[in-house]
């Protein structure tokens, strides 16, 4: 009787292709596991902040600080956390460098952005110019690492479940704590907080889009001078809101700069 069979080359041959298939998909498939791995991660963490906030509000304990010491201290009562860093030990609860994510709309891709953290102090760093109150680190029992920042100007109703406090706080925020990639978008996460370019056009950099609180007339007459504001005209005054928030004209978007973007984007300035 004949036997069949492979032979020893088609054997090689076979195992060679199945070697490059593996070497084309398999990285793949870990990159896309180590995605859904930090999304769930930060959609978990979030939920639970949530949580806490909305019980913090129940029992009115979600405003009335005048440090971000005293919420986080508050805040660990509901969310259980490991360590806190006070603010001249931050590092100790938080990495030192991080990558943060820009469009270069002159290169027409996304770069990432080493920042430093070494002199991060207050919620201005975290891209809150006017809350004046500084920045703790917190270490997390699920192994989230986090800077905060707390808004001295948090409102609560404690007869409304449906205030969510996040408006009270800034926060950067790392799934996998001190392990890598430290990069925002993968394990790196935010919650009104911008630390880095959102993008940049001509080297110009320009953080995160933001909802302005409005200003009245009086409240623009009163600080036209120190944001260059020519003139005030209009109670409920959206754009005196967004130059204060930006700390000045100066470093609000040109109109070159707001077409250039939207040609990115949309293909054709938006008028």
């Amino acid at each position: 009787m004949q036997k069949t069979g492979f032979t020893l080359a088609e054997v090689l041959i076979t195992l060679g292709i199945i070697g490059v298939v593996a070497a084309i998909t398999i990285p793949t498939l870990v990159s896309n596991y180590k995605q859904r791995a930090w999304d769930t991660a930060a959609n978990v963490f979030e939920r639970k902040l949530e949580e806490s906030l909305k019980a913090m509000n129940t029992q009115q304990t979600l405003a009335g600080y005048s440090s971000t010491l005293d919420f986080v201290n508050e805040l660990s009562k509901h969310f259980k956390v490991t360590r806190v860093c006070k603010n001249n030990d931050l590092l100790n609860c938080f990495e030192d460098k991080i990558y943060w994510n820009t469009l270069d709309i002159s290169a027409g891709k996304e770069i990432a952005d080493e920042l430093d953290l070494s002199s991060f102090s207050n919620a201005h760093d975290l891209g809150q110019n006017d809350w004046n109150t500084e920045i703790i680190g917190v270490q997390f029992a699920n192994g989230t690492t986090g800077l905060v920042a707390y808004n001295p100007d948090c409102k609560q109703n404690p007869y409304s479940n449906q205030v969510t406090g996040t408006s009270c706080l800034a926060m950067l925020y790392d799934t996998d704590g001190f392990k890598t990639p430290n990069t925002s978008g993968k394990d790196l996460r935010s919650i009104n907080a911008s630390v880095g370019c959102n993008f940049k056009s001509g080297g110009t950099c320009f953080g995160t889009p933001f909802n302005p609180s409005p200003l009245t007339k009086a409240e623009c007459e009163q600080l036209k001078g120190d944001l260059g504001i020519s003139g005030c005209y209009f109670d409920n005054d959206y754009w005196a809101g967004a130059v204060k928030t930006c700390g000045g004209v100066t470093k609000m978007a040109s109109r070159a700069e707001l077409t250039a973007l939207s040609q990115y984007i949309y293909g054709e300035p938006v008028s």
